[in-house]
């Protein structure tokens, strides 16, 4: 277990949040992007073989340096690790985009950079019952699924679980140029995050001003979105502030139905949103809290 790194970690995101230098998402999109420009097929094998690609990429680099960190004094090896393992750790970063929806001039455009579902003809209650939907699935990708892969597997744990993540967001579609291209990096995607969505989920629930109606809301909307992971965390925050999140969107002009979350007990508005991002501080607290007690043990 890689506690004293992954609690260093998460306390650089915290502090720094993104560093000012191209970031190794970016990277590693580049990657997926010329790869799929020269070798895309509308077949399993080449999106296969992507995948392992991106894997093998994201291991060779990572052990690389933490090969070469080996060399220095500890001290130093842990500084400079816990550095690298930050960028794959987004709360900063999540918390500040999904706020600006609070503040922006034009929430319509800064929400479409946050979701892929069509935002011109949103509703201002469509448009904070997205911002809490992606808040409550991205504490997941984006937070506590990197840094469980780190806690497990260090450096290499993070940078392989941000290439699966990263191919996923990208060539992961249900479209017809995607459909079998990129049906392996969604397998990948879903394995990848099947623990750490429900343990998204048992921390909103833990976060919950009302435990049993969010715990509730969890158990019986969990699994009602076509993804085995997303619902999860989304049905918990839905229980969680008393709103109905899920329903029907609009996808590049088509309507995509999915079910509701939750119960629309309280209205979904500026207020709303406000509070699920609230939970930031609750959720550092939990986190870092565990981390220091795993550090002091080992």
């Amino acid at each position: 277990m890689f506690f004293e790194l992954a609690a260093l970690a998460y306390l650089v995101d915290m502090v720094f949040g993104e560093f000012p230098c191209k970031h190794p998402v970016v990277l590693l999109g580049d990657f997926i992007s010329g790869f799929e420009r020269r070798f895309y097929r509308d077949r399993i094998l080449p999106g296969a073989l992507l995948v392992v690609s991106v894997i093998a990429l994201a291991l060779l680099v990572s052990v690389t340096l933490v090969y070469l960190c080996s060399f220095l004094p500890a001290w130093l090896s842990l500084i400079i690790l816990a550095i690298l393992a930050s960028t794959g750790l987004a709360m900063n970063m999540l918390h500040e985009s999904v706020a600006a929806l609070l503040t922006a001039e034009q929430p319509k455009q800064a929400l479409s950079y946050l979701v892929s579902r069509d935002t011109q003809d949103m509703t201002e209650t469509d448009i904070y019952k997205a911002g809490l939907e992606t808040w409550a699935e991205n504490l997941s990708d984006g937070v506590i699924a990197p840094l469980f892969y780190l806690l497990l597997f260090g450096l290499p744990g993070i940078a392989v679980y941000k290439a699966i993540n990263t191919m996923d967001s990208m060539i992961a579609y249900k479209t017809e140029r995607y459909f079998y291209f990129g049906k392996t990096a969604a397998i990948a995607d879903d394995i990848a995050n099947y623990l750490p969505a429900r343990l998204t989920a048992l921390l909103i629930v833990i976060l919950a001003k009302d435990k049993r109606h969010a715990w509730r809301c969890l158990w019986r909307d969990g699994n009602k979105l076509e993804s085995p992971n997303a619902g999860h965390p989304i049905a918990a925050m839905a229980g969680a502030l008393g709103v109905a999140l899920g329903g029907d969107a609009s996808y590049h002009g088509q309507i995509k139905h999915k079910p509701t979350l939750g119960l629309p007990v309280n209205p979904v508005d500026k207020s709303t949103l406000t509070q699920a991002l609230h939970m930031k501080t609750g959720i550092n607290l939990i986190v870092l809290s565990f981390l220091a007690a795993g550090a002091l043990l080992s």
